[in-house]
């Protein structure tokens, strides 16, 4: 009996050692930035990369992009030290190649000499067609980086239209899809037309936004205001400009504003669902007050050729769940559909 038990031990020794440390964070995670050329001449994307330090090949399933949604950059969601980690770092010990893009005129993009003079005086620019392009760079950049043929794509918000755009034209470009927080039609017109260049958010402003649909009681339990505080200080280390207005701004583009004046809140949507072909994961918050849970419902239902879909709801989040509480509830979830092999 003694020695059985020894040998147990010794076995769950064992095991113990060989378990790769992916969850408790003790993989070195190599970083490196990349600026691109986008489709159109004078416009260079910021790209940022993390992987597991000394890997260099990666199978396509073991790739992901992932990208913003209409206000603020990818680094901001997807690579914030807020507890629990970095998403990105979190992807990356999973034994995956991550990466994250800013489309033009977010982060640390190129921001267009309109950006600097007064919104009104110029036209809105950065429209979903425009981003969906620099999707498009941003992939090609990737497949041809690590020689191959498809890859993961991950969308927040608008980014869900971005990469929802992007893989309904080019399927074969794509191993899985997700959408967190979908962006569909709206039930009725918004209360903006999305003229001039560009918008200002300020902190006082992000931070109602953000608080939006939780419980009066649960506010600082579910978003805390020192996690609000690191996650608008992120925000603004990317938008230097913005960052020395008063009071400081993050500064967005309005193309999205136009497209959902124009298209949106009139119920036309901006892609076509049926034609995604590849397997998809929608996933929102039950607070999202940006894109309601319908939202979600009616992109779902217009998936008619994907291999297989999928759709969760989480409890207590709003559409910025990816930096409140229950973060990793969303993050274990797109990481569990990532890792999913049928």
């Amino acid at each position: 009996m003694k020695k059985l038990f020894l040998l147990s031990l010794i076995v769950i020794l064992i095991l113990f050692i060989v378990v790769p440390s992916y969850g408790a964070g003790k993989m070195k995670i190599a970083t490196e930035t990349f600026f691109i050329e986008s489709s159109e001449p004078g416009i260079k994307l910021h790209i940022r990369n993390k992987y597991p330090a000394g890997k260099k090949v990666f199978p396509p399933e073991k790739i992901v992009l992932f990208v913003h949604g209409a206000t603020y950059p990818s680094e901001s969601t997807f690579d914030i030290n807020l507890p629990g980690g970095s998403w990105m770092d979190y992807t990356a010990r999973m034994g995956y190649d991550t990466y994250i893009v800013d489309i033009r005129g977010y982060g640390r993009s190129t921001r267009p000499p309109s950006m600097d003079a007064p919104p009104e005086q110029n036209q809105p620019f950065a429209t979903t067609a425009e981003a969906i392009k620099d999707v498009g760079s941003a992939v090609d950049f990737i497949l041809k980086r690590r020689k191959v043929e498809k890859i993961n794509l991950v969308g927040w918000s608008w980014g869900t239209t971005l990469m929802g755009g992007y893989t309904a034209q080019n399927n074969g470009k794509v191993v899985k899809l997700v959408l967190y927080a979908p962006l569909w039609t709206l039930k009725e017109p918004p209360p903006f037309t999305g003229s001039g260049a560009y918008r200002m958010t300020t902190k006082e402003t992000a931070r109602a936004r953000a608080l939006r649909g939780i419980p009066e009681t649960k506010k600082e339990e579910i978003h805390p205001q020192a996690w609000f505080d690191k996650w608008w200080e992120a925000n603004l280390a990317t938008d230097t400009v913005g960052a020395t207005r008063t009071p400081p701004v993050i500064r967005s583009p309005n193309g999205v504003l136009k497209d959902i004046a124009d298209f949106l809140g009139k119920g036309i949507p901006l892609y076509n669902p049926s034609e995604i072909k590849v397997p998809t994961f929608l996933i929102v918050a039950e607070w999202d007050q940006d894109t309601p849970l319908f939202m979600a419902q009616e992109v779902f239902s217009r998936l008619t050729n994907t291999p297989y879909k999928r759709m969760v709801v989480l409890g207590e989040g709003t559409h910025m769940i990816a930096v409140e509480k229950n973060r990793m509830e969303l993050i274990r979830e797109v990481q569990r559909f990532l890792d999913e092999r049928r």
